[in-house]
């Protein structure tokens, strides 16, 4: 049986703000929240730990990952990316699609340490080769309604969403069309939509007035010529119109779908992302990407404060997923 472990010391976030007093939290042997307060006695067979000051968060959340390791060419393992560097649930973004998700489910999301959810891609086959050949490279033939449509159905705990990479190399002649096809799915299934956007077309004008609220757009902060919010004015406000009715605006740093140039830009003129998330895989996670703490830190760098950065990880990214909140995550019995 493992030891107690008492954790001295820590500034908790709570409500959207970090708390002034130092706190110590006891963790039984159950892996539970067992006592929280200042001075706890530590039990005899207890390891103690003393953060000094540091900050506490609830566990992140990433949002936008490709963890369907040995199915896709561009996937990692859970473990590689998740509990040891603070994320403690893992969301991938349309690495499967309908014709492979079984194997995602049975060997990812079942097997994982961390809470795995799923966004399922638009095309059937999903990343399996990724840009080598493209989810709809068979154009409508790519997409089958009904058997998406029946994977939602029979698995509406890890399926939190639809997503389709709506840029050139992967739409072809579909353009925008696989944007409204992959929106018409969302609403059949009451689902999000989470949308890849940079080399258009189509061009990012036309695919934000598809979006309601609750949808997503990823790379929001990208620099692709023609697909970025910094180099027309116009595109700039519609994205920014597009955030007030409620599309949620996510980094998705990925290997080139970030530019501090474009996100320094977005920030001083008042709009700032709504979730942070990395994109990692196996192209970028020994860089650019390297990490989630290294993602945060960047978005610190260029201005946004720490309370900002972790409801950008951890409310806000939930509410995406329709999980519990739960802000008040500090209590005797909660897991830790």
């Amino acid at each position: 049986m493992s030891d107690y472990l008492l954790i001295r010391n820590v500034l908790p976030f709570k409500n959207k703000s970090a708390s002034k007093e130092l706190i110590d939290l006891l963790i039984g042997q159950d892996g539970l929240l067992e006592q929280v307060g200042s001075k706890i006695k530590a039990p005899t067979n207890s390891k103690k730990l003393d953060l000094k000051g540091a900050y506490l968060s609830r566990g992140w959340v990433d949002l936008h990952t490709h963890i369907y390791h040995g199915a896709t060419d561009i996937s990692l393992l859970p473990d590689q990316i998740g509990m040891q560097t603070g994320v403690t649930c893992l969301v991938d973004c349309g690495s499967a699609g309908e014709a492979n998700f079984e194997g995602f489910r049975r060997y990812i999301a079942e097997t994982a340490q961390e809470k795995i959810f799923s966004f399922l891609n638009l095309g059937s086959i999903g990343l399996v080769a990724c840009n080598r050949v493209s989810e709809l490279a068979l154009g409508y033939r790519s997409v089958d309604f009904d058997r998406t449509l029946k994977v939602v159905e029979t698995n509406r705990s890890l399926i939190r969403g639809i997503k389709v990479r709506a840029s050139q190399v992967i739409t072809g002649d579909l353009g925008v069309e696989c944007v409204r096809l992959a929106k018409k799915l969302a609403r059949i299934s009451e689902l999000p939509l989470i949308v890849h956007v940079g080399e258009p077309p189509p061009l990012l004008d036309d695919i934000l007035p598809v979006l309601e609220k609750g949808d997503v757009i990823t790379h929001a902060f990208n620099g692709k010529a023609g697909g970025n919010i910094m180099e027309d004015p116009h595109t700039f406000a519609l994205t920014k119109e597009a955030k007030s009715r409620g599309v949620v605006l996510d980094v998705g740093h990925g290997k080139s779908s970030f530019s501090f140039e474009v996100a320094k830009f977005a920030l001083k003129h008042g709009l700032s992302p709504d979730v942070i998330s990395t994109d990692l895989h196996s192209h970028n996670y020994q860089g650019p990407v390297y990490d989630f703490p290294t993602t945060l830190s960047k978005l610190l760098t260029l201005g946004m404060s720490l309370e900002e950065v972790i409801e950008c990880v951890t409310t806000s990214p939930r509410l995406v997923l329709s999980e519990p909140v739960n802000e008040n995550w500090l209590v005797p019995g909660q897991p830790a």
